[in-house]
């Protein structure tokens, strides 16, 4: 397989020779706290005389990332561990941390806690989790993650799903995976992958690929090469992003990409609101202007390609931005952690334009009921 060039040192990048001392300087304390990676490829699709172009605001560190702000596990994953590597949020899905590696690392990542020395929830060894997803046939569908379970070499790749396939009760085998975006020389040069997927990827029991294209650019003739085969290999794919402040925070920018996907065949899944993880709040835009730049994009898009959900990924669970009128914005429970949870109720709060997570509106509410007495 043709190898592209990962760097994992600022130092590494050419282009960044060009910033003064004192620039460089900045962005390695960043790098101190917060780990870069990225690859030639992907660094290649810069416009490196643009300091605000939106790839490299994807991938290249930024001093705002200094900021005291959020918490490195905002979505409470901890809270759904059961085994070291297996998260079991939903009744009938799992999540399998397979990789503690990614082809490059997105800046808003909340999922950065991973990539810091004294991480100990992803396991190279994921026996414990399987035998957990075993013994529980509620399970019938299962998202492998990380990381980017993609950076695994193809056999260790299929000795996973080999072993889900092996388990009646898992239907549905998903792949979260930026790599089509970071590098897709990791499909088109590896036919390998493409003949496992085709292998396990049967008619009445899919692969789904959960890709994830924050930007048009980043649909690059190779991007689209390597998601074709992947199609032609049986496989489904979905994308999601966050909404992320300068990158896709414009209406044409996301109806685009949206658009884009959809004549790919690629379901447009969810717009994520970015999660308040530590190091992410030069990257987050409000909910409330989230909501009406999801509402401006998806009015230029057609059916197919507004299909998507724009959600928050909350401790409780997956919770829908439904709305919002002059007083009030309103949100429902897309996918509740709790079963007992009525997912149909709609639930408001009054309008907040600094909120960028659900805790804030909650707050903000609390303190004015203790207001109120």
């Amino acid at each position: 397989m043709t190898k592209t060039k990962y760097l994992n040192k600022l130092s590494q990048v050419p282009q960044l020779a060009e910033l003064s001392d004192a620039e460089f300087r900045k962005l390695q304390q960043v790098e101190k706290r917060y780990a870069f990676r990225s690859n030639a490829y992907y660094n290649g699709l810069i416009d490196w005389q643009d300091p605000a172009d939106p790839i490299r605001r994807i991938v290249i560190p930024h001093p705002d990332e200094l900021q005291v702000w959020g918490h490195l596990d905002a979505s409470g994953e901890h809270n759904y561990t059961r085994a070291r590597g297996l998260e079991h949020k939903y009744p009938d899905t799992a999540l399998l941390l397979t990789s503690d590696v990614c082809g490059g690392l997105c800046r808003f990542c909340f999922r950065k806690r991973l990539f810091m020395a004294d991480n100990t929830e992803v396991s190279r060894d994921v026996s414990a989790g399987l035998e957990y997803i075993r013994k529980h046939p509620e399970i019938n569908n299962v998202l492998l993650t990380g990381g980017d379970p993609l950076l695994l070499s193809t056999r260790n790749l299929e000795k996973i799903i080999g072993e889900l396939r092996r388990i009646d009760h898992v239907q549905v085998v998903r792949i979260g995976s930026k790599l089509p975006a970071f590098n897709p020389f990791r499909i088109l040069d590896d036919p390998d992958l493409l003949r496992m997927l085709k292998q396990y990827s049967l008619p009445e029991k899919r692969i789904y690929l959960m890709a994830q294209f924050n930007h048009p650019r980043e649909l690059t003739d190779e991007a689209i090469r390597a998601l074709s085969l992947v199609q032609e290999a049986g496989v489904l794919i979905m994308n999601q992003t966050p909404l992320i402040r300068g990158v896709n925070d414009d209406p044409g920018v996301l109806a685009e990409l949206l658009n884009r996907l959809s004549y790919m065949g690629i379901a447009p899944y969810y717009v994520f609101q970015c999660r308040p993880t530590e190091g992410n709040s030069a990257y987050t835009v409000p909910i409330e202007e989230g909501y009406q730049i999801f509402s401006r994009a998806i009015n230029r898009c057609s059916g197919l390609a507004r299909r998507c959900r724009y959600s928050m990924s909350h401790v409780t669970g997956k919770i829908e931005v439904a709305g919002l009128n002059d007083e009030q914005v309103f949100f429902r429970y897309h996918r509740p952690a709790d079963p007992d949870q009525d997912a149909a109720e709609i639930f408001a709060y009054d309008r907040n334009p600094e909120a960028c997570w659900l805790d804030d509106y909650q707050e903000a509410s609390e303190a004015a009921a203790v207001n109120s007495r």
